[in-house]
C-alpha cells in the first residue's frame, strides 16, 4: 500500500519547485500550489526524476488523532513550519485520553489513582489498557472499584483504538513513550495500515526521564492547560521500516523428518513497523562478526563488520546511539544517523544522511551467520540470506508535547539525564600577577 492511498490524498507527480522545497506529494500531500492535475508525459515524468533525486524527507502529517492538529502559522512561506513555531491546537474539545502506565510498578499506583480521578471528573473518557488493571494492587483497591467501571479497556495487537483517542498520558519512563508509539499501528502481511498519533503528554516518574519533561506535582493544572490547547509540540520522527522475508514452508521427507523450504519464489512476506528510537541490527548469539550490506538509494556504500549497526532517528541519537560513540541530534533535524556496533575498522565512523534517503540492510552473500534484528527493542526476529530491510522516513511522527519548548526542554534532559558537559568550574583570577 502507498503512502498516498493510506492518508487518502491522490499521489501526483511535482510539478513545480515548491514541491521540491518540502512537501512530496508522491508521499501523500499535495501540492498547494498546483492549478490543474494535468500534465504532459514528459513533463511528468522529468518530475519522477526530480522526486527520485530528492534529499528532502516526506513531510509529516499535521493532524493527530480523531480532533488534534498543529496549529498552522499563517506567516509561514515555506510548507514545513518552524519548529520553533509548533503548537497544539485542536479542532473539538477533546474528550477521551489514554492513560499508560508502566506495568507492575508499586510507585505509579498513587500518581495512576489521582489522574484518572481528576481526568473522570473532567467528563473525559479514560481508555487504559487491559494488562493494567489485571494488577492484583489495583483490583485490591475497593475505593478504586467505582472509578475502573467508567474506564474503556484494549488489549496491545487486538484492539484498534487510533480513531478513538483525542490525546495519550504517559506514566513512568521513557519506555512509556516508545510503547505508546508502538501501539499506533497495525500489522498486516504486505501492507500496514498506518494512524497517526495523538498528543502525548509525559510525565517523568521513571528512572531517567529524557523524553518525559512533565513533573507530576502539578500535573492538574498541566493536564487542564494541554486540554485548553495551549502549549508547544515536537514533532518527533519516525521511521518507516519494512522487512521482506522468505516464508519458510515446512514438508515431510520420506523418513518422516520435517524439513523447511524458503528458496521458492513468490513465497515472501513483508511486515511492516513504526520506529520511534532505532533500529539494531546485530549479530545475536553467535561467535562471528556480523557481515551486512548497507545499500543507501539502491547503491552500496559499504559492508558493516562488526557487532552490528544501528541506523536511529534524532531522538534515538540520545538512546544506544550516543552510547555507541554517535553524536547527539535534535529531534527537530531531519536526519537519520547510521552507527556501527564495535566495528572491525578503526575508521568507520558514524554518519549523518538526509531524511529523505532509502536505506536497504541485507546479509552479505559471503556472511558466516544470520543477523538479527529489533525495533525499538521489541519484535526481535533473525535475518537469513534472501532477507532484506528497507528503511525510511516514516509521514506519522510522535506530537510530543513540550514543557516550554523544543529547545529548551532538549537542553534541559542533556543537562539532567546525560549530565552533558558538567564539570567542576576553572578557579577565577583575581589579578594579571596570579598568571605567573
Amino acid at each position: 500500500m502507498e503512502t498516498g492511498e493510506q492518508v487518502g490524498v491522490e499521489a501526483v507527480p511535482y510539478c513545480c519547485s515548491a514541491c521540491d522545497g518540502g512537501e512530496t506529494p508522491a508521499r501523500g500531500l499535495a501540492c498547494r500550489t498546483r492549478k490543474t492535475r494535468s500534465l504532459s508525459t514528459s513533463s511528468a515524468t522529468a518530475c519522477d526524476y526530480r522526486k527520485n533525486q530528492s534529499l528532502h524527507g516526506p513531510s509529516p502529517v499535521t493532524t493527530f488523532g480523531p480532533k488534534a492538529c498543529m496549529l498552522q502559522n499563517p506567516h509561514a512561506v515555506m510548507h514545513i513550519q518552524d519548529p520553533a513555531s509548533q503548537r497544539l491546537t485542536w479542532n473539538k474539545p477533546p474528550k477521551s485520553v489514554l492513560v499508560i502506565k508502566k506495568i507492575q510498578d508499586a510507585s505509579l499506583l498513587q500518581p495512576f489513582k489521582e489522574l484518572c480521578v481528576f481526568l473522570t471528573e473532567k467528563s473525559i473518557i479514560v481508555y487504559v489498557e487491559r494488562k493494567v488493571l489485571a494488577d492484583p494492587a489495583i483490583q485490591a483497591d475497593e475505593s478504586f472499584a467505582a472509578i475502573i467501571q467508567k474506564f474503556c479497556t484494549f488489549r496491545e495487537d487486538l484492539d484498534d483504538i487510533s480513531n478513538r483517542v483525542d490525546f495519550i498520558i504517559c506514566l513512568g519512563g521513557d519506555g512509556t513513550l516508545l510503547y505508546a508509539s508502538s501501539l499506533f499501528q497495525v500489522y498486516i502481511y504486505y501492507s500496514l495500515l498506518q494512524k497517526s498519533v495523538p498528543p502525548v503528554m509525559a510525565f517523568h516518574l521513571g528512572s531517567l526521564g529524557f523524553l518525559t519533561p512533565f513533573n507530576f506535582d502539578t500535573y492538574q493544572s498541566q493536564v487542564t492547560q494541554i486540554i485548553e490547547g495551549n502549549a508547544a509540540i515536537i514533532l518527533r520522527s519516525r521511521l518507516r521500516v519494512v522487512k521482506e522475508s522468505r516464508e519458510k514452508k515446512a514438508r515431510v521427507d520420506e523418513k518422516g523428518i520435517i524439513m523447511t523450504n524458503g528458496d521458492s519464489e513468490g513465497s515472501r512476506k513483508a511486515m511492516q513497523y513504526q520506529v520511534l528510537n532505532e533500529v539494531v541490527v546485530d549479530r545475536g548469539p553467535s561467535s562471528y562478526l556480523s557481515n551486512v550490506d548497507l545499500f543507501l538509494d539502491g547503491h552500496l556504500i559499504t559492508t558493516v563488520q562488526g557487532d552490528g549497526v544501528i541506523v536511529s532517528t534524532p531522538t534515538g541519537s540520545t538512546a544506544y546511539a550516543v552510547a555507541a560513540g554517535a553524536s547527539m541530534i535534535h529531534p527537530n533535524v531531519p536526519a537519520i544517523m547510521i552507527t556501527p556496533i564495535c566495528p572491525h575498522s578503526l575508521s568507520f565512523r558514524p554518519i549523518v544522511v538526509p531524511a529523505g534517503v532509502e536505506l536497504k540492510i541485507m546479509l552479505s552473500r559471503d556472511s558466516r551467520n544470520t543477523a538479527w534484528v529489533s525495533f525499538d527493542g521489541r519484535k526481535r526476529q533473525e535475518i537469513c540470506h534472501g532477507d532484506n530491510i528497507t528503511i525510511t522516513t516514516s509521514c506519522f511522527p510522535i506530537p510530543s508535547i513540550c514543557f516550554r519548548d523544543p529547545v529548551n526542554d532538549w537542553f534541559e534532559s542533556l543537562t539532567q539525564c546525560l549530565h552533558w558537559n558538567v564539570r567542576k568550574k576553572q578557579n577565577y583570577l583575581c589579578s594579571k600577577e596570579d598568571v605567573f
